[in-house]
């Protein structure tokens, strides 16, 4: 493990084992932080893309959370996936090993104390909803961008999570399953927020930073050390 201090934020780049395979995470911890946000990423262009670094700092900066930019696939996997595109369709093996990378924060002394966030976009956030809706005790906040929530209608009666849907105005297809996601979830915390002349990539001026703006407010919200609803505790991953 690499730590490293700068401004006030401990970084740390680890190795978290899930069921026998290794993966790369980045951690970055402000000081007296409330919670820690997972983001859902199945390759490691995601974690290093502008856009997720930039909503990393946002949260950090503004909501006062922990951040872990995470590979859920191996080297080898993406190497198959750049051909198939079969390991980052897989929702069920991204969901697994998110659950397996939240157990590891639990368990680990500079992060055991923090609720815990995941935060995904398109297959990543069905990833997202389905890890919490499998073990609702893990995870205090969810958001999912454009969301991939078809992936998950099945289990999404169980989720129990405080959960923010956004989708962009223009992405018609993907405001329809979200939608119907919306209706099949049982918490009364959730909500579904529309990104004025946004597409699906939300690319165009502003577009992204009303994504970091509304997730910012959200986690801050829920992941607060002043709520004691919740209490993080391991669980399976199977």
């Amino acid at each position: 493990m690499n730590t490293t201090f700068l401004h006030n934020v401990e970084e740390k780049i680890v190795s978290i084992e899930v069921d026998s395979t290794h993966l790369e995470a980045e951690i970055v911890l402000p000081r007296s932080c409330q919670g820690i946000v997972v983001f859902v990423h199945s390759s490691g262009i995601g974690r290093y893309s502008t856009r997720n670094r930039y909503l990393a700092h946002m949260l950090r900066q503004t909501a006062g959370l922990g951040t872990v930019q995470i590979d859920l696939l191996t080297p080898q996997e993406e190497a198959i996936d750049l051909r198939s595109r079969h390991c980052s369709s897989n929702v069920k093996l991204l969901s697994t090993r998110l659950i397996g990378a939240a157990n590891w924060l639990i368990n680990n002394p500079l992060t055991s104390d923090l609720k815990i966030g995941y935060f995904g976009e398109q297959t990543g956030g069905g990833a997202a909803l389905l890890a919490a809706a499998e073990n609702p005790d893990l995870v205090g906040a969810v958001v999912s961008c454009s969301g991939q929530t078809c992936l998950t209608s099945s289990v999404l009666s169980n989720l129990q999570t405080p959960t923010l849907l956004i989708v962009g105005e223009n992405d018609l297809p993907t405001i329809a399953t979200n939608e119907d996601t919306l209706k099949l979830i049982k918490t009364s915390d959730k909500e579904l927020s529309m990104i004025q002349n946004a597409s699906r990539q939300f690319k165009e001026p502003g577009a992204f930073e009303e994504v970091a703006r509304l997730s910012s407010r959200w986690f801050e919200k829920y992941l607060s050390i002043n709520d004691n609803l919740f209490h993080p505790t391991t669980v399976s991953s199977n």
